[in-house]
């Protein structure tokens, strides 16, 4: 297993050389990290990697090679006490969509929490498809593996995609820079958002103005000039994890392409809906957060903001205190979303999904209300109408 690990990373492009690798060898030897998968990720990339924006592609290989690890626990929020073995999914309910009709919603975001409470100091022991208890396979609004239109996914991989609140602790990856398969046309879409101006020193020879000088003159009369330079500054926010999975390597190239054309561009990490808080990165998210205060008060209104995200989510991340599916956020996403439009009106939202299936997400019209209707589709003809908006 090891030696095709070796030869994926470089696959991957990730410059591992022979001498790292006889070094990660005898660490092996050494019994330096014992055998647990874990620990062999943690010594295998603190030997092989000198760079941290190789992390995301060694991640990826690390994954396939080894068979994928995640981690599941608490969150920003007090951790629930349940034993494992209550979430472990034994059997799948099937329903059929008579059954799926028949089940109801437990009438709003505030009674969910209220209730999930009350169980969790009533329950007992494990149960599974069931329709009342936190469990698996049945029903129930608490647990994982069932179905149920209204409900807190505790543990266990999302399903239904129903969720309006997810208890565990999740890892997102930093987004690769570098990426270059693919980009050349998003760069090309991207030029079309552009402002020149000569700017800074005057290092740069004006020929025409040189050659003028020189024939009036009669001698060498030198002229110079300063850089014309694209005077457009861009602020990137992008949505990370849950459904944007999918969407990863579409929003590296723009990510990477984005950073080639704009000389002025800030990013930062968001997930789902713009909230109190933004991130840099990805691995540190929850010890360093960037107040959303700040980012609003250190750039002013010449920015032009690009939020990039697939818009899908439980309602209310958009319209309740509290309905973040990570935190407790005092403050609604609606309203964090309309202090961003209030301060940069130069805005745009590039959604990944395919717009035929906006409409079925009731999330996406609410947030595409929230930007004026200046929502795009991530594509080619997407991303050129929303430059030639940003211009005007």
């Amino acid at each position: 297993m090891l030696i095709p690990f070796f030869t994926a990373l470089r696959d991957a492009r990730v410059p591992v050389s022979m001498k790292e690798w006889l070094h990660l060898m005898e660490a092996m030897d050494r019994d330096i990290a014992g055998r647990k998968v874990d620990d062999f990720y943690h010594l295998s990339r603190a030997v092989l990697v000198k760079d941290e924006k190789h992390f995301d592609r060694f991640d990826q290989v690390f994954g396939k090679v080894f068979a994928g690890i995640e981690t599941v626990g608490a969150g920003d929020e007090p951790a629930l006490d349940v034993p494992e073995d209550w979430l472990k999914l034994l059997n799948e309910k099937y329903l059929t969509d008579e059954e799926k009709a028949q089940i109801e919603a437990l009438g709003g975001f505030d009674k969910l929490m209220e209730t999930l409470k009350q169980r969790l100091e009533e329950q007992q022991g494990r149960h599974e498809g069931g329709a009342k208890w936190l469990g698996t396979g049945g029903t129930s609004p608490f647990g994982h593996g069932g179905y149920n239109p209204e409900g807190v996914r505790v543990g266990g991989p999302g399903k239904q995609g129903r969720a309006v609140k997810v208890w565990e602790k999740r890892e997102y990856r930093n987004l690769d820079d570098q990426v270059e398969l693919g980009t050349r046309n998003i760069k090309v879409a991207l030029r079309r958002l552009r402002r020149f101006a000569r700017q800074g020193a005057e290092d740069e020879l004006d020929m025409d103005a040189t050659i003028d000088g020189t024939a009036r003159q009669g001698w060498l009369d030198i002229h110079m000039r300063a850089e014309r330079r694209n005077t457009i500054k861009v602020l990137l926010f992008l949505d990370i994890g849950g459904s944007m999975d999918a969407h990863v390597r579409m929003c590296e190239e723009l990510f990477s392409a984005a950073k080639t054309e704009f000389k002025h561009l800030e990013f930062f990490y968001f997930h789902n809906c713009l909230y109190e808080g933004v991130w840099k990165d990805n691995r540190r998210r929850h010890e360093r957060k960037i107040p959303t205060w700040e980012v609003l008060n250190k750039y002013p209104a010449d920015w032009r903001a690009i939020f990039v995200g697939d818009a899908t989510m439980s309602p209310y991340e958009v319209t309740m205190p509290g309905g973040s599916v990570e935190h407790w956020n005092e403050e609604t996403g609606a309203v964090w979303m309309k202090r961003a439009t209030q301060q940069w009106d130069k805005v745009a939202w590039l959604n990944p999904s395919p717009e035929r299936y906006w409409s079925y997400s009731a999330s996406v019209g609410m947030v595409r209300e929230l930007v004026d209707e200046r929502m795009y589709p991530l594509t080619l003809e997407g991303l050129e109408k929303a430059m030639r908006a940003l211009t005007k």
